[in-house]
């Protein structure tokens, strides 16, 4: 069969592989499992479809427990996010508009990446820090203290002193 090689790392197989508890000869039961999963075509990963890859790793997942740990990160990333999210529009981000809420967590004193970036320790701490902004009174209340600091201060004052005596063109 002469066709491209789909997958080139192995590493998602490999990881799990090595969690799936088997007493024998470790190179002839993933043999197997890689003929199981290309219904008796190849023993080779490398001449495994993308299809396939993917339908073995899941099962391999299946079998050692990752999908439910994966489940279980997945989950609580996204309450971490939802939470994120709903204490952000309380200070005043627009975040409906994904740019701005990038912008916002690239600050580098708020999260100093953007949003999608952020892992739950992340989240967990950019939560700490929009929970004091919040108790402060939020952006709009920060914005316009900075606004009323400048407008107490005195303008400056630019004096063009103008010669008479000089040559009019």
């Amino acid at each position: 069969m002469n066709m491209a090689q789909e997958i080139t790392n192995f590493a998602r197989f490999y990881a799990l592989f090595a969690k799936v508890p088997y007493y024998g000869d470790r190179e002839e039961f993933k043999r197997s499992i890689v003929r199981q999963y290309t219904w008796n075509r190849t023993e080779s990963l490398r001449e495994m479809t993308r299809a396939e890859y993917n339908e073995c790793c899941a099962a391999l997942e299946r079998l050692t427990g990752q999908d439910e740990w994966r489940k279980k990160l997945r989950e609580e990333l996204r309450f971490r996010r939802s939470v994120c999210l709903k204490l952000m529009q309380q200070i005043g981000v627009d975040t409906t508009d994904w740019a701005r809420v990038n912008d916002f967590c690239g600050n580098p004193r708020i999260a100093g990446q953007p949003f999608g970036r952020l892992g739950t320790e992340e989240l967990e701490q950019l939560a700490v820090k929009l929970r004091s902004i919040k108790r402060k009174g939020g952006l709009k209340k920060e914005m316009e203290k900075r606004q009323e600091h400048e407008v107490k201060q005195p303008g400056r004052a630019v004096y063009v002193i103008i010669d008479p005596n000089a040559p009019k063109n």
